[in-house]
């Protein structure tokens, strides 16, 4: 992050500062902004006591914080000892003891802001990520004056926007996690076509492996789903009760790595198999319905670009959508067709979603972020045969010059592997 052009993102927007209220570590926005340092061995703030950091879309006319000021307790100040924006720009700590010394000056920052303050609040809990801020907490700050507005599009610019090391450790990660993808379809050829027994913990245990050695890191899965098992979404390998998979069965692969540390991005991708030399007419309707979403989607972001005109979330989840609905699936349909990539602890980032299934997401792709483009839909067992799932999951990110790019690898055509 910049302050220099996160304020002036500030401006163009018309907020006049960005008020980051925090008890107890409710809110992680604030350790984004002022990540944890060296003289934090533990890698992380124990805050026991309210804070509140104040980020002025103007200096202040403060030329060693350029008005940036963070609240805190007394007990708690040796927490933030040192403590720099992400950009490395100095913070001035001001500390408190009672509560009225704590509203005393949220009413100053207020009263120095004609401008609308933007905080971790959505409007009618429109996007539950962001809206982390309790009401009553809203309410004192309006009852300072205060016109309160989101500060989801700050959080894109601030945090969610990749730098060059996030690009380009996520393109490598991405080259990496498409050469396990094709072991571990080799490694299910291989197994089918001896007549050895495999199953979908074998196929677990062998991308875990080929992560460790390719220096990749994951906080859990893959998902290794056969036929049923893969109209979850969400299916969880199990070590005592994996399937087997076998000549016939519809394979679903959904993996994500990244290089170690929290200032990379996860490479984020799904593909789909079928053990046999020619895909049944079941699936492969449904294939092409998920294919034609997952392009549908791109094409609308790239030309939006073209054309100079924003495009937001909520666009992009009903152009994927509408193809599926069109060829029949809309039933099967059971999450959003997209989420953020971004730095940071978690695979999911804090940027724009593609979505207005779950929530109506009306962030707009602004350059710099990340995020994945994965409509699917899961079919149940039933009369016409076993369950199955199909997701064609690839990786954007919104390059400032070329406008949005593929970066992971792309599934055309089934992956036949009986």
């Amino acid at each position: 992050m910049h302050l220099a052009e996160l304020r002036q993102f500030m401006t163009q927007q018309r907020i006049g500062g960005w008020l980051v209220y925090d008890f107890r570590s409710s809110n992680p926005t604030l350790a984004r902004l002022l990540p944890v340092g060296p003289e934090h061995p533990a890698g992380k703030r124990f805050l026991t006591r309210r804070a509140a950091l104040w980020i002025p879309a103007s200096d202040s006319g403060e030329p060693s914080t350029r008005g940036v000021r963070l609240l805190c307790h007394g007990i708690d100040r040796g927490q933030f000892e040192h403590a720099k924006l992400r950009g490395g720009e100095a913070v001035a700590i001001d500390q408190y003891l009672t509560w009225q010394e704590f509203r005393a000056w949220i009413g100053a920052r207020v009263a120095s802001c004609p401008d609308p303050i933007a905080m971790e609040y959505s409007p009618g809990a429109a996007l539950p990520v962001v809206s982390v801020v309790d009401a009553g907490t809203i309410e004192l700050v309006r009852s300072a004056g205060a016109e309160v507005v989101s500060s989801a599009d700050l959080i894109q610019v601030a945090i969610a926007r990749w730098d060059a090391l996030a690009l380009e450790s996520h393109e490598w990660a991405s080259r990496e996690v498409a050469r396990i993808k094709d072991q571990a379809f080799d490694f299910i050829r291989a197994r089918l076509s001896t007549g050895d027994r495999v199953t979908e913990y074998d196929v677990h245990q062998l991308i875990h492996a080929r992560f460790k050695s390719a220096g990749l890191e994951t906080p859990d899965g893959p998902i290794v789903a056969v036929n049923e098992h893969g109209a979850d979404p969400h299916f969880e390998v199990s070590p005592t009760a994996s399937a087997p998979i076998r000549k016939g069965d519809w394979i679903l692969l959904d993996l994500w790595a990244r290089r170690p540390g929290d200032q990379h991005v996860f490479s984020d991708i799904t593909w789909v198999a079928f053990a046999g030399d020619r895909v049944p007419d079941r699936h492969a309707r449904a294939y092409s319905a998920v294919k034609a979403a997952r392009d549908a989607a791109v094409t609308l972001a790239q030309a939006r670009h073209a054309a100079k005109q924003p495009v937001e979330g909520w666009e992009l989840d009903d152009a994927a959508r509408a193809q599926i609905v069109n060829a029949g699936y809309g039933q099967y349909i059971r999450h959003r067709t997209g989420h953020s990539l971004s730095t940071g602890p978690m695979v999911h980032g804090v940027g724009v979603n593609i979505d207005n299934l779950e929530t109506h997401d009306r962030r707009r792709v602004l350059p710099g972020v990340g995020f994945t483009v994965e409509p699917g839909v899961y079919i149940p067992t039933g009369p016409d045969g076993p369950g199955f799932g199909i997701r064609l999951e690839i990786n954007v990110f919104a390059d400032p010059q070329r406008g949005p790019r593929i970066t992971s690898c792309v599934q055309d055509d089934v992956v036949l592997v009986g």
